[in-house]
């Protein structure tokens, strides 16, 4: 008790708790509780110091602890490239029918949670590559992969496939490319697949090289090493498929681009 000039400001501090409700609804019905508590000694809820004292009246379950931490991994990847909330409660999701068939005993969770967030990435129509989500992760892409199998194996869930479209957008904007160098791009990477030029090539590599080729035929010039570090392709990766479409230029650009660089004059490799 504190008294001042006689009088008496304080005669006695209720017990005060203070019950904080945190319930994920993707666990299985834990309260996760953080409670002020009272002070047995001096009958107060606040230590001679007056700051509250907590306590972790949680009593989590294991089960429940591995998915928190899945949980916590996965926000903090999302963050790190800023996928909406969307994504991270379709990553969550995904994690939990997994923990809870165990159908992946002998895989990290981290892993687990890497591939989820691929998956939902992809389920959710912004997809990332395996090399994104494994430079936020630092889990190899094999391992990556793998769990991305199997999940979809085990959940008999389905993704779109990719296409070079899908990334077109980012990867401009991450250039600062203007609109009508990703529509150039977009037009290549179509017409390529319809010709039939870049077989076997990842979706991700063919729209990297229609997007160096788009830049080299503007005034907006790109190097492939400019462009394999937005799109996480290495430059030897993206001289192989532009070889493959400068050969055919005339064919691939459409009719409305404006050359700043004629076809004849673009780099061959």
């Amino acid at each position: 008790m504190w008294v001042v000039n006689g009088e008496l400001l304080v005669t006695k501090l209720m017990e005060l708790t203070v019950v904080v409700l945190v319930v994920n609804p993707f666990l299985d019905g834990t309260d996760l509780s953080t409670m002020v508590g009272s002070d047995r000694a001096s009958g107060s809820g606040l230590d001679l110091q007056g700051y509250a004292r907590y306590q972790n009246r949680s009593g989590i379950s294991g089960s429940d602890r591995s998915l928190l931490n899945a949980f916590r991994e996965i926000q903090t990847m999302a963050s790190r490239i800023n996928l909406p909330k969307t994504i991270t409660d379709r990553s969550n999701q995904l994690f939990k029918q997994v923990h809870d068939q165990k159908s992946l005993k002998g895989r990290s969770n981290d892993a687990i949670a890497s591939a989820c967030l691929y998956i939902a990435c992809r389920q959710e129509g912004v997809p990332r590559t395996f090399k994104e989500i494994c430079a936020i992760s630092k889990i190899p892409k094999k391992e990556i992969g793998r769990c991305f199998k199997l999940i979809l194996k085990a959940l008999e869930a389905s993704v779109d496939i990719i296409t070079s479209e899908d990334f077109m957008s980012r990867f401009c904007s991450n250039l600062s490319l203007p609109a009508s160098v990703q529509r150039a791009a977009t037009y290549i990477a179509r017409r390529a697949m319809e010709l039939d030029l870049v077989p076997g090539r990842s979706p991700v590599s063919v729209a990297a090289a229609a997007i160096y080729l788009a830049s080299q035929a503007s005034l907006d010039k790109k190097s492939q090493k400019d462009i394999g570090d937005i799109a996480g392709v290495a430059d030897v990766t993206i001289r192989q498929s532009y070889r493959s479409l400068v050969v055919r230029a005339a064919d691939l650009f459409p009719p409305d681009f404006v050359f700043h660089t004629p076809i004849d004059r673009l780099p061959t490799s």
